[in-house]
């Protein structure tokens, strides 16, 4: 199915230099903002109080937050939990704050002195007095620099998978330039968050996990056109291969990005504040991974010298040169 039909083929790699050239300095941005400024880790990751909280009727999640600001929690999470009458309260664990002897135990001491789980539920009483409080739990910084160290080797796993199942269907350069790309999409996905201090969370984690495998389709895609684009244009140049490969892919990609991102802005619009980072991920790595397989993997395959070549094999057949499709 083809909406969009381009008549001609469009020149990327002419202008696959100063792509590249723009990929590298955004690049070397996010770099320097997660080096200087770092990620916001959220509760997962840094430790600190669980509440579970229920309602007898559906909660009001901005007046929950609204009470906890003015009790001194402005950083607390607040979301849903099951239903829109359970509640779960998150609150990072603070400098100063005194940690319970146990993972099981009560959450610590906030700077008043106070026990942080009766300050919460006072604030929530003082608007509703059938607030009830269902569980506490504390999640400790052991946990959360387990949780950091598993998802690095999450990321590290899928990038060498990636790796792998481009090198053994297509050729080196490929698997190369994809995992260039598709790293390039997650380190920007990651300098955002540094820059603007937004929460780093589980689900942002997965959403980062998600443009991974989304973004490595989208090359593959484009990846597999240039192949039979070798077999089939014979008398053309590699960059004209290239272009004729992305330009044909092109009404696939506006169709299936587009649907896809309808999808995610509705989350990241009517999804509140649970789903809005992980939304917000979903957007940019989207939006990259478009950027990245057209104008970021496709110029790297002709900087690693990709040629027909690497697809055809030629033999001499009773002293004549043939040419043999390789597998």
């Amino acid at each position: 199915m083809e909406f969009f039909k381009f008549k001609r083929d469009i020149p990327f790699m002419s202008y696959g230099r100063h792509t590249t050239t723009i990929s590298l300095v955004t690049f070397l941005f996010a770099v320097f903002f997660l080096a200087t400024k770092g990620l916001n880790f959220g509760v997962d990751f840094t430790g600190g109080t669980v509440i579970e909280v229920h309602y007898a009727q559906p909660a009001d999640l901005p007046k929950v937050r609204a009470q906890l600001a003015t009790a001194g929690l402005p950083d607390a999470l607040v979301q849903t939990f099951g239903s829109s009458h359970d509640v779960l309260i998150q609150v990072p664990l603070r400098h100063g704050e005194a940690q319970p002897s146990s993972a099981g135990g009560a959450a610590g001491q906030n700077k008043a002195g106070a026990d942080l789980p009766e300050q919460v539920m006072a604030a929530l009483h003082a608007q509703d007095a059938g607030a009830e409080k269902r569980r506490v739990e504390f999640v400790g910084p052991q946990v959360g620099r387990d949780l950091v160290e598993n998802g690095a080797m999450a990321l590290l796993l899928v990038s060498l998978g990636i790796v792998g199942y481009l090198w053994l269907r297509f050729e080196w350069k490929f698997g190369l330039a994809a995992i260039i790309a598709n790293l390039h999409d997650v380190v920007i996905i990651l300098g955002f968050f540094a820059f603007f201090q937004w929460e780093f969370s589980l689900p942002v984690l997965a959403a980062v996990l998600a443009v991974l495998g989304y973004s490595v389709n989208e090359s593959v895609v484009v990846f597999d056109r240039i192949r039979e684009n070798f077999r089939s244009l014979r008398k053309a140049e590699v960059a004209e291969v290239i272009d004729n490969a992305i330009t044909r892919t092109m009404s696939r990609t506006i169709i299936t990005h587009g649907s896809t991102q309808m999808m995610v802005l509705a989350m990241l619009l009517l999804g509140g504040e649970t789903l809005y980072y992980f939304a917000m991920a979903l957007t940019i790595g989207i939006l990259f991974s478009i950027y990245s397989s057209v104008l970021v993997a496709s110029p790297l395959l002709m900087l690693f010298g990709v040629s027909r070549e690497d697809f055809i094999k030629p033999e001499k057949a009773e002293g004549e040169e043939a040419e043999e499709l390789l597998p």
